[in-house]
């Protein structure tokens, strides 16, 4: 490949080019991810012990700190095709607009029916299940992304499918609700009444508006009452981060292509699947010391675990009843503002970037909503696309770090993860378009509170 031949506004992959196997970083990784921890015994857990939960493939998955490279069935590469590989776009619009000697790239994840980039994990989530023989699943969602990508993925796999959606977006996203009704999927508001878990959350907290650790219990508690089910989860266990792997192994594909190397990867993070799955390849080579690049992760200042978290064995969800994971987080008695962060309002952040943070690989930044809502409409004006909220996260780093480039003049190139589309969350538009969107940043005394409800034993100090 000639390096200097002209670089494509859209670099498309061929089908022949789809990723065959999914990366494991955690192969490559010196210091691994401590274990999950069975919260009673505060010994690791063992398959056995997480095959109540979960789907026994994905158990090995979640496992497996030693494979590199998992193949992936070809039922999953065949249901992939539907679209992917996704394009990385040349934001040459947004460069012109703002002015900057710096080159941008997307990838754009969005061209599904889902909208965004949950649908690669929901289908081979969805496939292990049937795989295996199951009469359903059942999840929670924060923003709808994943509710609407796992309800696609069991009506083509005929699957029941049962989503506990965070209250809030609940009421702010109906459309997202009725995509997933449509698919078959039933749709509850968390906290919510059909569980012992959620009416003592309730009672507990009158009136929340609920979070991802509450809907997570929810989901859990309803999956243990029904034979023939497992539980899913749409971010945070490495088995998902693993299947999202397909985006950066993609987007380094289509940057060789045309020898393309980045200065800078950035990506927006909740529970961190996105985000890992974008720079794993990156990850991969600067820890086998091939070559060097800053990656950012980008999270709200409303639910900032990795910029104000603490690096401790914390429960998974609200109701403690997931096993302890060790992960950069906020307690799991936190519960976010209910704003428009959308799916990035976790508590705790994947053990796998938590590890990579803490030991320098990865840099973490926090961003305030009215801003991103900011830079999400400057770069729907000049590149076409209305983004969602949480990828807007990772285009606000993207526009500061071009506008530095052009203060210095030096021509990076930056290369973002644009995770969805965001139809469906006019009402955020609307509320900062109209002015009524504020910013919210917890204090320390309240960011506290949650931090006190993280269990201490010995070895979890902080």
């Amino acid at each position: 490949m000639n390096i200097n031949q002209e670089i494509p506004y859209k670099i498309y992959l061929e089908e022949n080019e789809l990723p065959k196997y999914w990366y494991n970083m955690r192969a490559d990784m010196k210091n691994k991810p401590a274990p999950l921890l069975n919260s009673k015994t505060l010994k690791p857990m063992t398959a056995d012990e997480l095959s109540a939960v979960f789907c026994d493939e994905l158990i090995a998955q979640e496992l497996d700190n030693t494979t590199q490279y998992i193949p992936i069935p070809e039922e999953i590469i065949e249901f992939y095709k539907m679209y992917r590989p996704s394009p990385l776009v040349r934001a040459y619009c947004l460069e012109k607009k703002l002015g900057t000697p710096a080159k941008i790239y997307y990838k754009f994840e969005g061209n599904n029916t889902s909208g965004s980039h949950k649908l690669n994990s929901a289908i081979a989530q969805a496939y292990y299940a049937k795989k295996q023989g199951l009469k359903g699943v059942t999840t929670e969602t924060g923003a709808g992304q994943w509710g609407t990508a796992l309800s696609m993925a069991c009506a083509y796999f005929g699957l029941d499918c049962q989503v506990y959606m965070v209250k809030c977006s609940y009421e702010q996203k109906p459309f997202r609700r009725e995509v997933m009704r449509t698919y078959g999927a039933t749709v509850t508001p968390s906290p919510s009444t059909t569980t012992e878990i959620g009416r003592k959350i309730l009672e507990e907290f009158p009136g929340t508006t609920g979070s991802l650790g509450c809907a997570i219990s929810e989901a859990v508690e309803a999956e243990s009452k029904q034979e023939g089910y497992r539980y899913v989860l749409g971010s945070v266990l490495n088995q998902v981060l693993l299947h999202q792997t397909v985006i950066g192994l993609e987007t380094k594909a289509a940057l060789d292509k045309y020898n393309i190397v980045p200065d800078m990867i950035i990506g927006c993070a909740g529970g961190g699947s996105n985000l890992g799955g974008l720079i794993a390849p990156f990850v991969g080579e600067k820890l086998r010391g091939e070559h060097d690049y800053q990656l950012i992760a980008v999270e709200p200042a409303s639910c900032p675990s990795l910029t104000r978290g603490v690096f401790a064995y914390d429960y998974c969800d609200t109701g403690k009843v997931c096993p302890l994971a060790k992960m950069y987080t906020l307690g799991s008695g936190f519960i976010p503002s209910p704003n428009h962060a959308g799916g990035l309002r976790y508590h705790g952040m994947n053990s796998v970037l938590s590890q990579l943070y803490h030991d320098g690989v990865i840099e973490a930044r926090s961003v305030e909503q009215t801003d991103v809502f900011a830079a999400a409409e400057e770069f729907a004006r000049v590149e076409g696309i209305l983004p969602a909220p949480e990828s807007s996260h990772a285009i606000r780093v993207a526009i500061d770090e071009a506008l530095k480039c052009k203060e210095t003049g030096e021509e990076k190139t930056i290369v973002f993860g644009l995770t969805g589309t965001g139809y469906f969350d006019m009402v955020a538009y609307g509320k900062f378009n109209d002015g009524e969107m504020s910013d919210y940043i917890p204090t320390d005394a309240e960011l506290q509170l949650g931090i006190n409800g993280i269990p201490r034993f010995p070895g979890n100090e902080f």
